[in-house]
């Protein structure tokens, strides 16, 4: 039996969680051992699915793509990054060296990413120049042979991961929409896309063959899948049970006083002006992102703004 689905981006997330939570590694380190899940939208669903529920899930994002910019969350807004210990949600540490200490191939980090192409390599954008969070552990990830699992949807396929990361960085392009941004591209992570949610979940061959949509449904992926009419019809039905998932309510930094602090970056940071590069007027000219140092009310109009009030 045959069946084609159409998936807007928040369908696809549900799905891609529901099949992180049902890989046996994913079972066995929430059992055994310990798991960090990262921010990320297609993350919340993977935490909900894992944990029954993700804490703050309207905040449980860093940088996001929002009002057709490249933009990231309110810092304090955002929540603690995501650490089960057995099972056991616990607090953070201070730094990624001490979250990962003592880890080794049971247990798992899960991030998510911005690109991926044919080959299920990932890309994930860095704001942050030395990569953030994913930047900090992927040497121990690497280093050590700890899994990384990257739940990532089809809406972001690219033709070449190696090409888009090559071509991206904070100091090559003249001019951003929105905040800087490079690549870190992961060339050994197990990438999860609707195609391996469906093995995963019901070992049926699925292959992706469409996209697009308007009217809310922009970003809609389309899969065909094939297998065996009771196995299809029960893809059919858990399908059938998340068909119109909510997007989540997000939102944009405060453009107004989003100069970011360092060592992030070079937009108006301490130490920038330690070593006399910039004075404190000039500090606010040099901008992460075009929109820093913006009031609200002078943000375009199409702009989805916060409230300028807060």
């Amino acid at each position: 039996m045959r069946a084609v689905f159409a998936f807007t981006p928040w369908e696809s997330k549900r799905l891609i969680g529901k099949a992180v939570a049902a890989l046996p590694e994913v079972k066995h380190a929430l059992e055994h051992a310990q798991i960090v899940i990262a921010h990320g939208s297609t993350n919340v669903y993977v935490a909900d699915e894992i944990m029954g529920e993700c804490p703050e899930a309207d905040r449980y994002v860093s940088g996001q793509v929002i009002n057709g910019t490249l933009c990231q969350t309110q810092p304090e807004e955002k929540p603690a990054i995501l650490r089960l210990v057995k099972g056991v949600s616990v607090p953070p540490v201070r730094t990624m060296d001490e979250t990962l200490a003592g880890w080794d191939d049971t247990s798992l980090f899960i991030k998510g990413a911005n690109a991926v192409d044919h080959e299920f390599n990932a890309g994930i954008f860095n704001a942050h120049h030395a990569a953030g969070t994913i930047g900090f552990a992927y040497g121990a990830i690497c280093g050590t042979g700890i899994p990384l699992i990257v739940p990532v949807g089809l809406e972001k396929l690219v033709p070449s991961i190696k090409a888009a990361a090559a071509e991206l960085g904070h100091a090559k392009a003249d001019y951003f929409y929105g905040t800087k941004i490079g690549m870190l591209p992961l060339m050994n992570a197990k990438v999860i896309t609707e195609i391996q949610a469906f093995d995963i979940l019901f070992g049926l061959n699925a292959v992706h063959v469409g996209g697009g949509g308007v009217s809310g449904s922009e970003g809609t992926i389309v899969i065909s899948v094939t297998g065996e009419e009771a196995t299809v019809r029960s893809a059919i039905e858990l399908v059938e049970s998340f068909k119109g998932e909510p997007a989540l309510k997000l939102k944009k930094r405060r453009c107004a006083t989003c100069f970011a602090p360092p060592p992030a970056f070079t937009s108006g940071t301490d130490a920038a002006k330690e070593v006399g590069t910039v004075s404190d007027d000039e500090a606010r000219v040099i901008k992460q992102c075009i929109f820093s140092g913006t009031a609200e009310e002078d943000l375009p109009n199409w702009f989805q703004k916060r409230e300028a009030a807060e």
